[in-house]
């Protein structure tokens, strides 16, 4: 499965586009100015997912590695 797979599950399940995760985690602390913080840790990102929009492992890493910037839309 692509990347960009991944992201229209996420949307598809949540109603949420990347854009809109990436303005929930400045909200929640987890990033500034669009990067994620240092302090920011994989498994934080993973449990707020996983807690508030039922997110399988796979699907919460993909959001983690578009906030970090491991991966883009598209990939």
């Amino acid at each position: 499965m692509s990347f960009q797979a991944y992201l229209d599950n996420i949307q598809t399940k949540t109603g949420k586009s990347p854009d809109d995760f990436r303005a929930m985690a400045e909200q929640k602390g987890f990033t500034q100015n669009g990067e994620l913080k240092s302090t920011t840790k994989a498994g934080d990102v993973v449990k707020w997912l996983k807690d508030d929009y039922e997110l399988g492992h796979g699907h919460a890493m993909a959001i983690y590695a578009l906030l970090k910037g491991i991966k883009k839309e598209g990939d």
